[in-house]
């Protein structure tokens, strides 16, 4: 009996296993519980990492290149606005200028924070209890935004001075900052950037991942590109509205160049509630959320099309499918 009965057993449970598998792909709840927004839950193997943060660098490369070029002279009249002092004439000519070397710097910028940051989060999620998912995107979104500092940096430097009328031409930019400032004058700013950039990015991410998390439980389904942009927009738009303080002060600081107008972020910020009142602080602040706001849209837009396109030429997504 015992062998009849251990051939019985395989083969059901072998069966039950299975059906089980097929309907746990099938349940929404599969996806809910693992599936924290952008996240694709899966089992751990070895090349998991390194496939996460290639398609990473790929979607955030493209996501990022692709908001620039069609938010570019929104963000140029937001520079102006903030770095104009007093009643300050806003000149509305030259909007793309700058547009290439910026894009230089943020192809690679971008890559780096999603290819870092889908890895750590990915990484955390499976650390921290579903509950503490918040933690974790907060967490992943600031480590990202740190990486991507290192780029981002001398890429808002030279884009900003370029909007400003400073210079006319990226790699002239760099060889004037480099030569008068030296290398350091590249990383203008860099304190206040990671002041502003590091809640943005941490901020900014938590509340899509957290709001696509609930949306996917309440709707019992995966997103569609419209509402993930939706909500891509108003994550975007509510965090630059709170973070324009620290833009202004991170835009003054970068600006100023040689002059040394402010020597640092608490004399920067005393300097202008002083000279042009609290108010000033919010300075930038409509363009700003509104080219956020649409930024983040097509961003995450792009983003997570990207993720699902390079997801789908996965081969191993591939022979599934044919399996099926």
């Amino acid at each position: 009996m015992a062998p009849l009965t251990l051939s019985v057993d395989v083969k059901s449970s072998s069966t039950t296993s299975l059906d089980v598998s097929k309907r746990t792909m099938q349940s929404p709840q599969f996806k809910t519980s693992k599936g924290f927004a952008s996240v694709n839950a899966q089992e751990d193997k070895p090349l998991d990492f390194f496939r996460t943060l290639f398609e990473g660098f790929i979607a955030g490369g493209t996501a990022g290149v692709v908001v620039e070029t069609a938010l570019y002279p929104i963000d140029t009249i937001k520079t102006r606005l903030q770095a104009a002092r007093g009643g300050g004439k806003i000149v509305l000519k030259g909007l793309y200028s700058g547009l290439a070397g910026n894009i230089a710097g943020v192809l690679p910028a971008s890559a780096l924070f999603v290819g870092v940051y889908e890895p750590t989060k990915q990484k955390l999620l499976k650390t921290f209890p579903d509950h503490l998912s918040a933690v974790a995107h907060l967490t992943a979104g600031a480590i990202g935004g740190l990486a991507a500092s290192l780029i981002r940096v001398p890429t808002e430097v030279v884009k900003q001075r370029m909007q400003t009328g400073q210079f006319t031409s990226a790699p002239n930019a760099v060889r004037l900052i480099a030569s008068k400032e030296g290398f350091k004058g590249l990383y203008a700013g860099y304190r206040s950037f990671l002041l502003r950039d590091l809640p943005f990015d941490a901020i900014q991410f938590c509340i899509y991942e957290q709001l696509c998390l609930g949306y996917k439980k309440a709707a019992r389904r995966e997103l569609s590109d419209p509402e993930n942009a939706l909500i891509g927009a108003f994550a975007g738009a509510l965090t630059g509205a709170v973070t324009t303080p620290l833009d202004v002060i991170k835009t003054r600081l970068m600006v100023q160049g040689s002059s040394k107008q402010y020597q640092g972020i608490v004399d920067c910020v005393q300097t202008i509630v002083r000279d042009e009142g609290a108010p000033a602080l919010l300075k930038g602040i409509g363009p700003r959320v509104l080219w956020i706001g649409i930024g983040g849209s097509i961003f995450f837009g792009v983003l997570e099309r990207t993720k699902r396109t390079l997801a789908q030429r996965r081969p191993n997504t591939v022979k599934e499918s044919k399996e099926e």
